[in-house]
């Protein structure tokens, strides 16, 4: 039988010696009636190594299809999230304008809120920019230097 068969499948190498005992079987008296094979040892060293190599090539095959498998679903994975983040994205952006309106009317309808909210943000913007800036101590006796400071500029 070739290697192959008998590798994959055990029905024909039973079948297979189903056939040539039987013949002996019977004449000791005996009608037999199925073979299982359930293990097959291989003795001749030059078959065992012929073996091996196949079991490590189609191990190798194997490997390399579950390799490639998890290859393409880690790229749908990461393609659906990336199309998914890009489609919240873009709804986020298309909604800030309103979000940030509603915001800004909420905080007018404080005074003082609104105050210190657009103070903090000039202060912010002042602290980015490249700036300089002259601190000085409060008091009426500044009104004269800060006079002077501004007309410098």
């Amino acid at each position: 039988m070739p290697l192959a068969d008998m590798l994959q499948t055990r029905h024909t190498m039973s079948q297979t010696v189903r056939t040539e005992v039987s013949g002996q079987s019977q004449s000791w008296g005996y009608q037999l009636g199925s073979v299982y094979i359930r293990k097959v040892h291989f003795r001749d060293a030059g078959m065992i190594k012929q073996i091996e190599e196949k079991v490590v090539n189609r191990l190798r095959q194997v490997t390399s299809a579950i390799k490639q498998t998890g290859a393409n679903q880690v790229n749908v994975i990461t393609s659906s999230a990336e199309r998914e983040a890009s489609m919240e994205f873009g709804k986020a952006t298309a909604i800030r304008p309103s979000t940030l309106g509603q915001a800004l009317q909420e905080i007018a309808l404080d005074p003082i809120v609104a105050s210190a909210l657009f103070e903090v943000l000039e202060t912010q913007k002042l602290f980015d920019s490249d700036a300089r800036l002259v601190l000085l101590a409060a008091g009426p006796h500044n009104r004269v230097l800060t006079g002077l400071l501004a007309t410098r500029s």
